[in-house]
């Protein structure tokens, strides 16, 4: 069992920065591929970015590429969205997530999930 806490959601400005936080419990969790996902209102929950267990290998939305960076601290079992040049398209409730293979972004395929941390970018 893994448990999924998510941290530094906020309110900022266009082209302002946040840092996601998401600390993980568990005997095995620094070796779970983590995912960071999003929803804002009114709409379906949409991948962000995920990272394998090493850290080697990330992948992005497009939406998001260039502007957003996933990485890792196996030592801390947490994970990190820095999420720069921020739009107001990006306010959403951010979820992380956790599973023992390698799902990418296929969301249906994680098994564990944090509660989420509001990020809202104003105009």
């Amino acid at each position: 069992q893994v448990q999924l806490v998510e941290s530094g959601g906020g309110l900022v400005q266009s082209g302002g920065s946040l840092r996601l936080s998401c600390a993980a419990s568990g005997r095995t969790s620094s070796s779970y591929t983590m995912g960071w996902f999003r929803q804002a209102p009114g709409k379906e929950r949409e991948f962000v970015a995920s990272i394998d267990w090493s850290g080697r290998s990330t992948y992005y939305a497009d939406s998001v590429k260039g502007r957003f960076t996933i990485s890792r601290d196996n030592a801390k079992n947490t994970v990190y969205l820095q999420m720069n040049s921020l739009k107001p398209e990006d306010t959403a409730v951010y979820y992380c997530a956790a599973d023992p293979n390698y799902p990418r972004e296929r969301m249906n395929e994680y098994d564990y999930w944090g509660q989420g941390t509001q990020v809202t970018v104003s105009s």
